[in-house]
């Protein structure tokens, strides 16, 4: 499964790109989140409670950033265990652009997904995974903007 967005935010380059890296902000833009903690500079963990359709899980896993180039963006990759309703995988790019004052948040992701959820059907996995992409990407977003206009 692809997809892929984007998000202006009312903030500087400096301060999304500070915010990409700060786990507390992380944290508050997943959905479903209920931990999320660094376990070595580029690596989290985390522990995330999910519907897809009739299936609910918490799911356990990491995060780990690569390719880092501030203020310009990084890799993700991730995976996450989810016991009987199975688990799933990702890997996304972030891009960061000046827009004026603003900056472009970009994103592609690839995700997968196995046990349980891959046989709810492809096409529903696909809607939800897309919409919490997109819903992480708001929150950041609603998060920045915010900190931007306290400064």
């Amino acid at each position: 499964m692809d997809f892929k967005g984007s998000e202006t935010i009312k903030a500087p380059r400096s301060l999304v790109w500070k915010c990409l890296n700060d786990p507390d902000v992380l944290k508050n833009c997943v959905p479903g989140c209920q931990s999320f903690t660094a376990e070595g500079e580029d690596t989290f963990l985390a522990t995330v409670t999910l519907a897809v359709g009739p299936v609910k899980a918490n799911f356990k896993g990491n995060l780990k950033l690569s390719d880092r180039v501030e203020p310009q963006g990084y890799r993700i990759v991730g995976q996450g265990e989810g016991g009987i309703a199975g688990f799933g995988k990702m890997n996304a790019e972030v891009a960061l652009s000046d827009e004026g004052e603003d900056t472009v948040l970009s994103y592609v992701a690839y995700a997968e997904v196995g046990g349980k959820l891959a046989q709810i059907g492809t096409r529903l996995v696909s809607s939800v995974a897309n919409k919490l992409a997109a819903t992480f990407f708001q929150r950041f977003n609603e998060n920045v903007s915010a900190l931007a206009a306290q400064q």
